[in-house]
């Protein structure tokens, strides 16, 4: 398994990315003002992007492995990675997400914890109702990490 860290061309990664946050506008916000990361174990498995929010902090803004590869450690490792990656510069890690069991539970499994929420999100900044594990995203749950 090996982690590289991608300048340039990062829309040639977005099928990816759009598992992650599925409009292309949105992902477009932060995409190239991000440091983005890709893990192969012989092919592409999972991207991330992470952006500096200030001194101490920076938030994953996007992290997907595909479908199929999904539940084989793959997200975990990338997660591990850039939380070493960054620790030497800042001293927390954010992510937000919707308020799925699923997701929460695997963020918490790698160090998050809760932190605040972003009432009506999804549905103010999305043109399309966003459903993930069979649930509406209305609300955007922060997570944050120490480092």
């Amino acid at each position: 398994m090996r982690i590289e860290k991608i300048t340039n061309n990062k829309k040639q990664y977005l099928d990816l990315l759009l598992l992650a946050d599925e409009q292309e506008n949105m992902i477009d916000r932060y995409l190239e003002s991000g440091d983005m990361f890709a893990l192969y174990d012989d092919d592409l498995k999972a991207v991330c992007v992470v952006v500096a929010i200030d001194k101490e902090t920076c938030e994953l803004k996007n992290i997907a492995t595909y479908k199929k590869y999904q539940g084989r450690g793959y997200g975990k490792a990338l997660i591990k990675f850039i939380s070493d990656y960054y620790k030497a510069n800042y001293t927390t890690m954010l992510v937000g997400t919707g308020e799925t069991p699923t997701t929460l539970a695997f963020y918490e499994s790698c160090g998050f914890k809760k932190s605040h929420l972003i009432k009506n999100f999804f549905t103010d900044n999305y043109d399309h109702p966003i459903f993930e594990d069979g649930i509406q995203l209305i609300d955007m749950v922060y997570l944050k990490k120490k480092l």
